[in-house]
């Protein structure tokens, strides 16, 4: 049997915590600073914890 093969967008997209959480980078960061405040621009630098049914399906795609 063929080993299994890590996603490779999700492998670029997703990290999974020592505490088995998965962890993704928040949208929202890339343009239009301008309109924005310092203090969203801050809050959106920060690392987001996935809800636990679509934590599955990501850790499906890792092979975790």
């Amino acid at each position: 049997m063929p080993k299994q093969k890590t996603h490779s967008g999700a492998k670029k997209r997703f990290k999974v915590t020592g505490t088995g959480k998965v962890q993704k980078e928040q949208a929202g960061k890339r343009h239009n600073f301008e309109s924005k405040s310092s203090r969203v621009t801050r809050r959106l630098a920060q690392d987001k914890v996935l809800a636990a049914p679509d934590a599955k399906m990501i850790k499906k795609l890792l092979n975790k």
